[in-house]
């Protein structure tokens, strides 16, 4: 059973238009793949999600890159179809990414990972990588590969039920945790906050430091700045 024509049937990527409006819901209202709730007439993103899990195989698994909106939205039942595919424990894992990564637009985005026969039945993986890749030039970010291997390694790891979590990070969530979030998928609602390794200085010595530290530079912006204004001022340019 491991051909790639089994592989193709199983595991599928997709990234549909983000946020398409005008899809032609008002022609499609009846259609049997919203078994999970009718999508929005000005929006196709869960249009797109049902979809994909209608034509998935049994064990079928998708990854879907999403505009963020998705993830929260509760506008026109948006949330109520996101609460029911939750629900039908169809969602394995969701990747907050990064900006930067596409040629065509600068905004972040998130890979859902979603499976008809989850390894970890009743639990999602949560994983905060906004802070992964590197920026190849001024406009763009990548991932490298160990950037990527590191992604996927977790998710074995939380298939295999040996993952341990890591604040800010990753983190493992269970549908009445989920519902507790009022179904909303947003990895920073589960991952919390990267804890900051204590450096040992008081508060108040670090305050005193950090403050004089900024005076200092301050005072060598206002010098920048008087120097630039004579510079200007003697090729006839006053400020």
């Amino acid at each position: 059973m491991n051909s790639p024509y089994f592989f193709s049937l199983c595991l599928t990527s997709a990234n549909p238009p983000f946020n398409l409006s005008s899809w032609g819901q008002e022609k499609l209202k009846d259609d049997v793949r919203w078994k999970y709730g009718i999508p929005p007439a000005g929006n196709a993103n869960y249009a797109w999600i049902q979809h994909m899990i209608h034509h998935l195989a049994p064990n079928g698994k998708i990854g879907l890159v999403l505009a963020n909106g998705a993830l929260s939205s509760q506008t026109s039942g948006e949330g109520e179809i996101r609460k029911n595919i939750i629900e039908a424990d169809l969602v394995e894992g969701i990747v907050a990414l990064p900006t930067q990564l596409f040629y065509s637009v600068t905004i972040p985005v998130t890979l859902w990972f979603i499976s008809k026969n989850k390894t970890q039945k009743g639990k999602t993986l949560f994983i905060d990588a906004r802070k992964m890749g590197h920026m190849v030039d001024r406009k763009h970010r990548d991932f490298s590969d160990e950037d990527i291997q590191k992604l996927a390694d977790i998710f074995e790891q939380f298939q295999n039920g040996t993952l341990e979590e890591v604040k800010g990070f990753c983190a493992i969530a269970d549908l009445q945790e989920i519902a507790k979030q009022d179904y909303i998928l947003t990895p920073g609602r589960y991952v919390g906050i990267e804890e900051v390794e204590d450096d040992g200085e008081p508060f108040e010595e670090k305050m005193a430091r950090l403050t004089s530290e900024l005076s200092e530079m301050f005072a060598k912006s206002h010098e920048l700045e008087e120097e630039i204004r004579k510079k200007l001022g003697a090729i006839g340019y006053e400020i």
